[in-house]
């Protein structure tokens, strides 16, 4: 069980012929059998879990499970009251159904920027919700997991096992 703090310009996967992946941060010794829980765009940096424990995985991912994931988003534009009114109601984002309430939180050091918690992880979700309430991403960085905080001394691109407390908290 890793915590990685995810660099922005690696991919999530285990293997690509064209471009870096999150394992490759690993030594090759530990690889095997390693496989990121989620994924995280290639543009986006912060939280990911490496792990090889499937079940463990399958707890997180499980869209039944509603497991939230806080995100630190900075827009292009300011983000209104009325913005994180909409999130929070949940928005039509091109899928069958709309997303899931979000939860917001404006950041006071900046106008054009919150943290943003979502208990789903559909494709490019985050960029997605806010592009439909009129705006768009320009950084994005994931800070938790569950009970799984991303470890700020961790550099980007570094990673560390996980304590027994964080071990004890996602139920391993």
């Amino acid at each position: 069980y890793y915590m990685l703090n995810k660099p922005m310009g690696v991919i999530t996967a285990s293997r690509d012929e064209r471009h870096d992946t999150v394992l490759e941060l690993f030594p090759a010794e530990l690889r095997r059998g390693l496989f990121a829980v989620g994924r995280l765009d290639k543009d986006t940096e912060g939280l990911l879990l490496i792990t090889n424990d499937g079940s463990l995985a399958h707890r997180l991912l499980s869209p039944v499970k509603h497991v939230p994931k806080t995100y630190l988003v900075h827009t292009k534009k300011p983000v209104t009251s009325q913005m994180c009114e909409k999130l929070e109601a949940g928005v039509e984002i091109g899928d069958e159904t709309p997303t899931a309430p979000a939860k917001t939180k404006l950041l006071s050091d900046t106008d054009c920027g919150l943290l943003l918690t979502i208990t789903e992880g559909r494709f490019h979700q985050v960029k997605r919700m806010l592009q439909a309430v009129g705006n768009e991403v320009v950084y994005l960085k994931r800070l938790s997991m569950g009970a799984l905080v991303l470890d700020e001394t961790l550099s980007k691109g570094s990673w560390r096992a996980l304590t027994e407390e964080e071990k004890a908290q996602l139920g391993v």
